[in-house]
């Protein structure tokens, strides 16, 4: 979804800090491509409003006082409905993270980020991409590597592969992934298509997951260099 196609994105909030959700509502509502739809405390509010709307795109905080707001990510899973769903989170640990990921959640946004940057993650989740705050990824890689030390990978990827691979995990688009490692976008996407041909997956979002729960140990090399 681009600015200024004039077909809406359909929001539901979900935060139980009322001062927060409501700030959270203004700035949203001065994007000309964003409707919110709804918006609520309480995650049995949250699955009411999926039952009667049409929503592209929940804004789902981790922790709602008594309740964790993955709890609505298998209620989704339950019902068969797409909502895309975005953390919008203070923190969560990197268990929560990489929980919250297998259980389809499109990404994680810091709420001390740049308001900005939230209409972008916005708008690259509903584009079918995955938006992880570097801020947070490097933990969460850090203990899923730890977790799969001893693990192998039965597909091999090229060093050029790898390091498209990690600047994706770091929720880089493709220009910037081209100015990172300094190659054309046409060969960032040629490496993507390459990775989606390796692994069987059609999007951003599912090679993350993959990467993160099975490949984590061979894949997320830091050390990374194109070849």
């Amino acid at each position: 979804m681009k600015e200024g196609t004039g077909k809406k994105i359909h929001l539901l909030v979900v935060d139980d800090h009322s001062l927060f959700r409501e700030g959270l509502i203004r700035l949203l509502a001065a994007e000309p491509d964003f409707e919110i739809v709804g918006n609520c405390g309480h995650l049995r509010d949250a699955v009411e409003i999926l039952d009667r709307e049409q929503i592209d795109v929940v804004l789902l905080d981790y922790d709602l006082e008594t309740e964790l707001g993955s709890r609505l990510l298998e209620e989704i899973r339950r019902r068969g409905i797409q909502p895309r769903v975005l953390m919008v989170t203070a923190g969560m640990s990197s268990a929560g993270m990489t929980g919250v990921l297998e259980q389809g959640a499109s990404g994680i946004f810091l709420k001390h980020s740049p308001p900005a940057q939230l209409a972008e993650a916005i708008r690259r989740v509903m584009d079918g991409e995955m938006w992880l705050d570097p801020r947070a990824v490097r933990p969460l890689v850090e203990r899923v590597k730890r977790n799969s030390a001893e693990g192998s990978s039965e597909t091999s990827l090229s060093s050029r592969e790898k390091a498209v691979l990690n600047c994706v995990l770091e929720g880089s688009s493709n220009k910037k992934i081209a100015d990172t490692l300094h190659i054309s976008e046409s060969s960032v996407k040629a490496a993507l298509q390459q990775l989606f041909d390796k692994t069987g997956v059609r999007t951003r979002s599912q090679l993350v997951r993959l990467a993160l729960e099975r490949h984590s140990h061979d894949w997320l090399d830091d050390d990374a260099e194109i070849a």
